[in-house]
């Protein structure tokens, strides 16, 4: 009977699929040659361009994404943000959700965009191919409704970076072989260009806006490793949505951008005629801080008023940047943001089921065989003192799937070890019952080395309830905000502080869980939910596609 029932919900969400809009795309990844820097240097993108090409949909459109491997390397893209609501097969972190598209192959991503709006963006999943494949990802409001702010005159995706002059790959692997992190990228871009204040530059993203006309930016950090502020000369900001996820109108004149995070900020264009640089610089959260030169400089884009003379010479001007280790300006940023409190804002589910502490560590390990220039130690990252590994032979969902046993084990811990307890290196998951409320406190740690960590959720997004400095006290929830908290996919957690969480597990599958800053997955800052199938139709995991890669 359940197999029928099973049968029955497929064709009806067949039929709902086929009602829905379909937005067809075929992404070719392949090496580009970019002049940058002074130097010529070879890159792997998506159809000739940096940044990718921007999908734009409706929300509850159907989402068709045919990505052809033309690059030496193996490949998967994740749609970040996007819900992957039963189609987890689609949400694209290598050996967790799929083995990767082997050189020469192709694989159809296919997925609905379902009670979703804002900006998100897509991105490479497997090593550092993220600083160059990357693009938005667009969702507006179904035909027939419209944004809960004034519409904008005009929508400008502004797609942040960062560049290196050397092949991303072997940045990684280098780190890799050494044990330790990588090199720091050698500028930032905006949609692609590092703008006019580097050696060699070439072209600026420049924005022609008319007077007194309202634009909407929809900012995104595609950055590795790098939290980014941003601002424009002479102009502020009303934020009116975070990863997708409408929030109260917030006035700022500073947006913060940690790698992952994605931004929509309503700009008046008030200032007088005239240029305005758009400016991009590091925010700094190590600490102590470390910052190397490299990272002390700024990518400029350009506001210019249709009203100024073409013939203009006269150089824009340059706003005020906040201190690179601002985390004052950070946190503020970060801390104010609130969800909407309009009557059908999502209410925050009461009844908790699972609670956890989970504890982000940096540290250091033994070098293992593959780390063939590591003397003694290799630096490394973990969660609740386990440092975790990616499977190598089939990915973590089809070994959930079809009940392969000794891929993973379901004994991530709940709580943080005791205090001197050795870092572990593991394939652990959490395992989830299907529809439970679970509650993360995320434990920054006071002790040095400490760094903002953005942590992103695969699969969900989440309440964050309470952020704050220094250690959490348990039981304290007098400070929760139960009544509008903002919601998100990726959540900074502030250096020696903490943050809470809160999500519903309805979406049965493997779902990562990890540090945004690519240099701490693969030295193991992240781990695994591994959510139950439900009960009824509707709430199983549907078999993998014809066309899944395979290992």
């Amino acid at each position: 009977m359940m197999r029928l029932l099973l049968f029955a919900f497929a064709l009806l969400l067949a039929g709902s699929v086929a009602d829905a809009a379909s937005a067809n795309y075929t992404f070719t990844v392949e090496s580009m040659r970019v002049s940058q820097l002074c130097n010529s240097t070879d890159i792997i993108a998506v159809n000739g361009q940096l940044p990718g090409p921007t999908i734009e949909v409706n929300e509850g459109d159907a989402v068709a994404v045919n990505v052809i491997n033309a690059s030496p390397y193996n490949l998967t893209i994740h749609w970040h943000g996007i819900l992957q609501l039963l189609t987890p097969w689609a949400d694209g972190p290598s050996m967790v959700t799929q083995c990767p598209i082997q050189p020469n192959s192709s694989y159809t991503y296919r997925f609905n965009v379902t009670g979703q709006e804002g900006t998100l963006w897509w991105h490479a999943h497997s090593s550092f191919l993220r600083a160059t494949v990357y693009g938005a990802l667009i969702i507006r409001p179904k035909n027939g409704s419209s944004y809960p702010f004034p519409a904008p005159d005009r929508e400008v995706p502004v797609v942040l970076g960062e560049w290196w002059n050397r092949n991303v790959v072997d940045v990684e692997s280098d780190a890799v072989s050494s044990g330790q992190l990588p090199s720091q990228s050698d500028a930032f871009t905006i949609n692609g260009l590092t703008g006019e204040l580097y050696q060699c530059a070439n072209e600026t993203f420049t924005v022609d806006v008319q007077p007194n006309t309202t634009v909407l930016l929809r900012v995104i950090n595609a950055g590795l490793n790098t939290h980014l502020f941003f601002r424009v000369a002479g102009h502020a900001f009303t934020v009116v949505a975070v990863d997708a996820c409408y929030t109260a109108n917030y006035t700022t004149d500073t947006l913060v951008l940690a790698p992952g995070h994605t931004v929509d900020a309503l700009m008046v264009a008030n200032a007088s005629a005239g240029s305005y640089y758009v400016a991009v610089q590091a925010y700094d959260s190590l600490s102590p801080n470390t910052m190397a030169a490299s990272d002390e400089t700024t990518a400029t884009g350009i506001v210019r008023y249709n009203s100024t003379s073409t013939n203009s010479t006269a150089t824009p001007v340059m706003p005020t940047m906040p201190g690179s280790s601002d985390s004052a300006t950070a946190n503020a940023f970060y801390f104010g943001l609130r969800g909407p409190a309009s009557p059908g804002a999502a209410a925050v589910p009461s009844k908790v089921d699972v609670n956890m502490t989970i504890e982000l560590g940096l540290g250091q390990l033994p070098c293992d065989s593959i780390q063939t220039s590591c003397a003694g130690n290799a630096v490394a990252a973990a969660m609740n003192g386990m440092s975790f590994r990616l499977p190598t032979q089939m990915s973590l969902l089809e070994a959930q799937f079809n009940g392969t046993p000794g891929v993973y084990t379901a004994d991530f811990p709940d709580a943080p070890p005791p205090s001197g307890t050795p870092m572990t290196v593991g394939t652990k998951v959490r395992r989830l019952k299907y529809n439970s409320t679970v509650e993360i406190v995320l434990q920054n740690p006071t002790a040095f080395p400490s760094e903002n960590h953005p942590i992103h959720l695969h699969g969900f997004n989440f309440f964050v309830l309470a952020q704050g400095l220094g250690n959490f006290t348990p039981g304290n929830v007098s400070g929760y905000n139960l009544v509008d908290p903002v919601s998100r996919n990726t959540l900074a957690v502030p250096t020696g502080g903490w943050a809470v969480i809160r999500f519903v597990a309805n979406n049965p599958g493997m779902w990562f869980f990890h540090c945004h800053l690519d240099a701490h997955v693969p030295i193991g800052l992240g781990m695994v939910f591994a959510v139950d199938n439900g009960t009824t139709p509707g709430s199983f995991l549907p078999p993998p596609p014809a066309d899944l890669p395979k290992c």
